[in-house]
């Protein structure tokens, strides 16, 4: 990965023999082209991201469930607990407390105010969870919680592309792209990488699963939550799989006399994409249809419907995929922003998501996949100490200087509350993690070695991190 990956290596050595026979006028050209379309015809396709790659190095992780709550749930009332906020509750900041700090909306006079939830020791391991996690309370002795995370973006659009792409600029890779990039899938029937959605879309749109500059073939393929989980996969009336494989070969002979021609990449992934909606249409109905699921699973999740959309939903399809080898999943679930109203709103959101999030940790674990498999809850960043809204006196603003995440599975230490922040919950005093800290340490999980995992694209190599991040070792069982 340090060098080119397979799949580049196949196509930069393809353009030039290609080129050289054509342009060169060599006598035997014929007959050494001849040969060469015998030798490309064995060699493994351009664009082809299904195929399983080796890592760096052995890793714990083989799959990755990436539960992305985007709007920014209140560290101060779901992870972090902090009496002494609770105690200077009206009390404005001192001037010194908020020197150089930047908010999306926040007044300078805004004053403390106190987590409107209450937190007990949760677990053998002690941690401290809120009353609005009951479910999620169930699992710490399985999870890693970090309270140290930070990030350098203020608003949602930008941190959140920040979290996944490791950029504020849009079109990066994503996590989950250079995750499929280095890896490839274990799924010969589905996507390598597949996004679920519920509630609102998030704000930084298909950019926080996206290709970026790498091949389409590795970014996220959007699933809907219900019925098929592609539009038109079914075959129209009188249209069936006979004539539709016919069809489908005959359109990729033209394309592969076309790619054998020129070696272009995106005719490959053109190919590769035909393919795998070929098989799609075999492997998704099955998929989607929970009835073979048991009311007991079904009310483990807090499913209510087996046919209706909803986050509950979204975590069990994300078990069934990694069973049947999709390398990463990504839900995306955007109703934590809450300015105002945050008593009322934020108990409403663990109401539909806490019994779901710890279903799937068990579900996993019941399933003999937790111990491979790498589970991430978390936002893009945290929320003010400061209230948000004179009338209300009940919301809180952006904050990126601290915020909560929890991890659960494959080579994570378990039970175990990472970095701290002050009395206040304002600035960080112990142990930070910022965002490409995180995704270094996520990458090393899966056996990969962030600095090696590298794509070059307009004149330099680009990777996952940048040129930052380094892995948090004390996060590792």
């Amino acid at each position: 990965m340090s060098e080119l990956h397979p799949i580049v290596h196949d196509y930069v050595n393809h353009v030039k023999r290609r080129w050289f026979l054509r342009e060169c006028g060599v006598g035997l050209a014929g007959a050494a082209l001849r040969s060469l379309m015998v030798q490309d015809a064995t060699a493994r396709p351009l664009g082809d991201s299904s195929a399983p790659q080796p890592s760096h190095f052995p890793g714990k992780a083989k799959r990755v469930i990436y539960l992305f709550h985007a709007g920014a749930p209140s560290q101060l009332e779901l992870f972090d607990p902090k009496p002494e906020l609770t105690r200077r509750n009206g009390e404005l900041p001192p001037a010194e407390l908020l020197e150089g700090y930047q908010a999306a909306f926040i007044k300078p006079n805004s004053a403390f105010l106190g987590p409107k939830y209450s937190f007990a020791p949760r677990g053998q391991c002690g941690m401290e969870l809120s009353e609005l996690l009951p479910h999620t309370s169930e699992i710490a002795d399985d999870i890693c919680l970090i309270r140290s995370m930070h990030t350098e973006a203020v608003n949602h659009a930008p941190a959140q592309i920040m979290m996944n792409t490791g950029s504020q600029l849009f079109g990066r890779p994503s996590f989950g792209a250079w995750t499929v990039y280095g890896l490839g899938s274990e799924s010969d029937e589905l996507p390598g990488y597949i996004v679920l959605t519920s509630a609102k879309g998030t704000s930084g749109g298909a950019s926080n699963y996206g290709s970026g500059f790498l091949p389409t073939s590795f970014g996220g393929t959007s699933f809907r939550s219900q019925g098929d989980p592609v539009l038109f996969l079914s075959n129209p009336s009188g249209f069936d799989d006979e004539v539709q494989r016919t069809s489908l070969d005959s359109l990729n002979r033209l394309n592969q006399i076309a790619l054998d021609e020129t070696g272009d990449p995106a005719i490959a992934a053109r190919i590769e994409s035909y393919e795998s909606a070929f098989r799609l249409q075999t492997a998704g109905p099955e998929l989607m249809d929970l009835e073979q699921e048991p009311q007991w699973i079904l009310d483990r999740y807090g499913i209510q419907d087996r046919n209706e959309s909803s986050y509950a939903r979204n975590c069990l399809l994300a078990r069934r995929l990694v069973q049947r080898g999709v390398r990463f999943v990504q839900l995306f679930h955007e109703v934590w922003d809450q300015h105002g109203s945050l008593a009322a709103k934020i108990k409403s959101n663990c109401e539909a998501t806490d019994r779901a999030s710890a279903a799937l940790v068990q579900d996993l674990r019941q399933h003999g996949l937790l111990d491979d498999t790498l589970v991430i809850w978390g936002g893009e960043f945290g929320r003010t100490p400061m209230v948000q809204g004179v009338d209300e006196m009940d919301g809180r603003d952006h904050h990126n200087r601290c915020y909560s995440m929890w991890l659960a599975g494959a080579g994570l230490r378990s039970g175990y509350v990472h970095g701290e922040t002050d009395e206040l919950g304002f600035n960080i005093v112990r142990d930070p993690v910022p965002v490409h800290d995180l995704q270094a340490t996520l990458l090393h999980l899966l056996g990969i070695d962030h600095t090696r995992l590298t794509y070059r694209f307009q004149g330099r190599d680009f990777r996952l991190t940048d040129v930052h991040g380094n892995v948090v070792r004390q996060v590792l069982a």
